[in-house]
């Protein structure tokens, strides 16, 4: 039911109000003051405020209430005000208009008017929510409507368990974390797990949490209002709120702040949260996925990471196994990234010769899934043939550089070689490998999406 707040000092008027009203079938909340008014604003969500000019006894100047109004525009300016007053007149109405009301009513007001201008006002109110939150749709969301079929390829032993679980959870609501070293597919689970659930016509947002500044977390996750810190300039719908009745795929979900893991828990125990800044509790209806590429039980065993939260987010665990334990999909995922760079760069390139699938075959692929699609990008660029040879793979070359002195390498190959290594030393545990590089999570994520790995 849409939500009206009255405000007026005077019970007789404000019971007249709620009776008529709530015929009507609207939900009504009635307040005294100008203080109480701020009050409910701060906590509670309002179509329409119908506020009375003024509250002091033998007040008639109006200016409580046009005072009122410009405080309830420094909260929300798309929150609709329609102000009544006894002592109406053109200048008070212009001046409350001014300020940010969007009707004027006079007492004693006739029933169907008023009905009139709270109906328009409560259609106008929702339409601006609804734009507020396409327009923050069109800058994250990734709709299931707009997008194929996930292609989740399966060949091996190891990736057909997998599959078959993808296939038996995915109808459920239940949360899912998965892991596996970086580039193994988690993503692409997780878009497959959105195609076959339930939700599938709902929002899936994503969010790279390892990319995330721990300043910026809690406004990305929750959203935030105008003036909760410097730079929020209007009111910003948080990715949890996006995803409502959806899917929210939470990437490197171990990289969360110790201190805004139980903000976190939260949200996913109960569907609660408040924006930044904002007293008011939401409430959302969202599956949870998870991913990350720590060894989790292990962070928790460590204290990095709350026990209570990983069992929240793992209802179910998938584990995706590296490139090099599912070698039978090498090629056919080669084949399948051939085919989808041929395509995006108008190449004509068929296939692979036998060298070209020997050296595939036989890399050792730290950056799994991921840097085999980056290498097959770059062949089908550097081909000058319809097949694609070993020497356009770049592969052979790239493992042989721990052979070549730092003069003979350019600044990425070394920054590449040194990733590469601490990935290996690490067992792909991108956290560890980041730590003994000295660099940041953010800045070793871009690192990994830079070079393929």
């Amino acid at each position: 039911m849409p939500k009206i707040l009255i405000a007026d000092d005077q019970p007789d008027v404000l019971e007249a109000l709620r009776l008529l009203l709530k015929s009507e079938g609207y939900q009504i909340t009635t307040v005294t003051s100008p203080n109480a008014v701020l009050r409910e604003i701060e906590t509670n969500d309002f179509d329409v405020l119908l506020v009375d000019l003024n509250y002091t006894r033998d007040t008639t100047s109006g200016k409580e209430g046009l005072d009122l109004i410009t405080r309830i525009q420094s909260h929300n300016t798309t929150l609709p005000v329609v102000v009544m007053t006894a002592w109406g007149s053109v200048e008070l109405a212009v001046e409350a208009m001014r300020r940010g009301a969007r009707d004027f009513i006079e007492k004693p007001w006739d029933n169907m008017r008023l009905l009139s201008v709270i109906k328009t006002q409560i259609e106008l109110s929702q339409s601006l929510r609804k734009s507020e939150k396409l327009e923050a749709e069109n800058l994250y969301l990734r709709d299931s409507a707009n997008r194929t079929k996930p292609i989740l390829i399966a060949e091996s032993v190891a990736m057909l368990s997998v599959v078959e679980m993808v296939n038996r959870i995915a109808p459920s609501d239940a949360n899912v974390l998965i892991t596996g070293e970086n580039g193994t597919g988690k993503e692409v689970v997780a878009q497959t797990l959105h195609y076959l659930s339930g939700r599938a016509g709902k929002p899936m947002v994503i969010v790279n949490v390892g990319a995330l500044s721990e300043g910026t977390f809690e406004s990305e996750l929750f959203g935030h209002v105008r003036g909760a810190f410097t730079d929020a300039k209007t009111d910003r719908i948080g990715r949890f709120e996006l995803a409502d009745n959806g899917i929210l795929f939470l990437d490197e979900v171990t990289t969360v702040p110790p201190n805004l893991q139980p903000k976190l828990l939260r949200v996913i125990e109960t569907g609660e949260f408040e924006r930044v800044g904002s007293s008011k509790t939401k409430k959302v209806n969202v599956r949870v996925i998870s991913a990350t590429n720590a060894d989790v039980r292990q962070e928790v065993e460590q204290n990095r990471f709350r026990k209570d939260l990983f069992f929240r987010l793992n209802t179910v665990e998938i584990h995706l196994p590296p490139l090099r334990e599912r070698r039978e999909d090498i090629l056919p995922l080669a084949k399948h990234f051939l085919s989808q760079h041929s395509r995006r760069y108008r190449r004509h390139v068929a296939g692979f010769n036998d060298e070209a699938q020997k050296v595939l075959l036989n890399h050792s692929w730290l950056g799994n899934v991921r840097e085999l699609d980056h290498t097959i990008e770059r062949a089908v660029l550097m081909a000058k043939n319809q097949t694609i040879s070993a020497t356009d793979l770049g592969l052979q070359r790239a493992e042989r550089t721990k052979d070549f002195s730092l003069e003979e390498m350019s600044l990425e190959d070394v920054e590449k070689l040194l990733i590469k290594k601490s990935l290996a030393r690490f067992d792909g545990n991108a956290n560890k490998a980041a730590e003994s590089l000295g660099l940041s999570r953010s800045a070793f994520y871009r690192r990994l999406q830079k070079y393929g790995l």
